[in-house]
């Protein structure tokens, strides 16, 4: 039996992108869609985006110049429909200029609240003008988390909602959505009702603690996740409220987009290959250096990294780590990424130290991400926490075993390689501190010594399948189990 789902995000790739939300946004729809299910998508139209195609949407007629009262602020918006990108599912651009006219998705105005409050209520408003009945309502991150409750509340009255039920998603706990309690008022009705006492005693209103107090089903990107946000250590101050539900926090790890992620078809190499031909990853490799300037042999191993520049990602480690593993061990490093400055700037400060063995991209590449992927030995990812993580299951597809700390999403895709039964898929470590991520580096570097084992570690590596095949079956048993409308 197929399923109505409006799915609702703030971000959604190739269109708009900040983060792993983005990528699960762009590709789960598809392949819920591929299923046979009435997919609906709702996100806004921001002036950064430049896909033409969609700027020139046209107009749903039953949308067009719709007003909406959020407390004492009025606005107006347009609903255009167009299609997820490469696909026929239905998407639906909340075109409203005053909050969305913006340089960047994000921001710190005093009307945030009002700019995703503006794409909740006109996802309601949309479903209803649209006559669409969701069996679920699937929300994400604290951009969306108010919509269960507003189904409680404005929307109780509908009977189009009467049988939906509301999923939310969490991709990382870190971003809640905090506000001043005042700012209530603003969803337009009365919910006071259905507020958290910490926001009822003013103690800000927090969207996705509302989120998760009123979503008939909360969800996260990986099972190890989903246990380590119902801890004090993981949940930013949610672990209570999370711990409180029944029916606890479902983890599904996330999947990969294997048409995008191949070296047997990705369109950024030149030289592909595959498990029963890895002689394109070593021509691949090669080129790399010279289109770098490394004057290492292809025979040194070579680490890559691709990350945001944040505390999360775990570089702290690696100001002690990397330099002493540099001065001691034949290998070469090559880096890409952005974000704090002191974190740039140590990798800046690391490639004029060893000039001839580490190159740093400040900013994102897409064509240059791939070729590190591919090209590198081993890929570095030493999270302080991870909810999920997607590079690491690139890596494996890419036969470049991934180095990573034990925790998150992390912990459920990678396995620790042991020599004497040659099975496992990387490099694992447990303690978030210099001494550990020494050890796995050098470990790794040990590894990579014994060229038979390491050529087995690729291939099991390669092996695995995270492809969203698998995983969007997780979220079809999950919406079944809510609405009870099985096949």
């Amino acid at each position: 039996m197929p399923l109505n789902i409006c799915f609702v995000a703030s971000e959604i790739a190739p269109l708009a992108k900040t983060g792993g939300l983005a990528d699960v946004a762009g590709v789960l729809p598809k392949h819920l869609h591929a299923l046979g299910h009435d997919i609906r998508v709702f996100m806004p139209l921001y002036s950064s985006m430049s896909n033409g195609a969609v700027r020139n949407a046209p107009t749903l007629d039953c949308a067009c110049n719709v007003p909406l009262a959020l407390g004492s602020h009025r606005y107006s918006y347009t609903l255009l429909e167009s299609r997820l990108p490469g696909s026929s599912v239905p998407l639906y651009l909340v075109h409203c200029p005053e909050v969305y006219d913006r340089p960047s998705i994000y921001t710190s105005g005093v009307d945030e609240h009002l700019r995703f409050l503006v794409l909740q209520r006109a996802t309601l408003d949309g479903c209803q003008r649209l006559q669409f009945a969701p069996d679920v309502m699937h929300c994400n991150d604290w951009h969306t988390a108010l919509i269960p409750m507003m189904l409680k509340s404005l929307y109780a009255w509908d009977g189009l909602f009467a049988a939906t039920r509301s999923v939310l998603s969490i991709h990382n706990i870190g971003y809640q959505g905090i506000f001043d309690a005042s700012t209530a008022y603003d969803i337009g009705g009365d919910v006071r009702h259905l507020l958290s006492p910490e926001t009822l005693a003013g103690g800000g209103f927090n969207w996705l603690r509302e989120g998760v107090r009123h979503a008939h089903r909360v969800t996260t990107v990986s099972p190890t996740y989903a246990r380590e946000i119902c801890t004090p250590i993981g949940g930013h101050g949610l672990d209570g409220v999370l711990r409180a539900r029944a029916d606890g926090v479902v983890g599904i790890l996330n999947g990969v987009d294997y048409s995008e992620w191949n070296p047997a078809t990705d369109r950024y190499l030149k030289h592909h290959y595959s498990p029963e031909d890895l002689s394109g990853k070593r021509a691949t490799k090669r080129s790399l250096l010279d289109w770098l300037n490394l004057s290492v042999s292809d025979s040194v191993p070579m680490m890559g990294i691709v990350s945001r520049m944040t505390v999360q990602k775990g570089f702290d480690l690696l100001f002690d780590a990397l330099p002493e593993i540099l001065q001691t061990r034949e290998m070469s490093l090559v880096a890409l990424g952005s974000g704090e400055a002191h974190y740039e700037n140590f990798f800046v400060d690391l490639q004029h130290r060893f000039p001839d063995r580490v190159v740093f991209h400040r900013g994102y590449n897409e064509e240059l991400s791939h070729l590190i992927e591919a090209a590198s030995d081993m890929f570095l990812m030493p999270s302080q926490y991870e909810p999920c993580g997607l590079n690491q299951m690139y890596s494996l597809k890419y036969g470049t075993p991934p180095i990573v700390r034990r925790t998150g999403g992390l912990a459920d895709s990678v396995q620790m390689w042991d020599p004497a039964t040659r099975q496992g898929t990387g490099i694992v470590f447990n303690d978030f501190d210099v001494p550990a991520v020494q050890w796995a580096i050098h470990t790794a570097l040990d590894f990579f010594k014994d060229q038979d084992g390491w050529r087995q570690l690729m291939l099991n590596g390669m092996a695995q399948d995270f492809s969203w095949d698998r995983q969007t079956g997780e979220y079809v048993k999950l919406y079944r189990e809510l609405t009870g409308k099985w096949a």
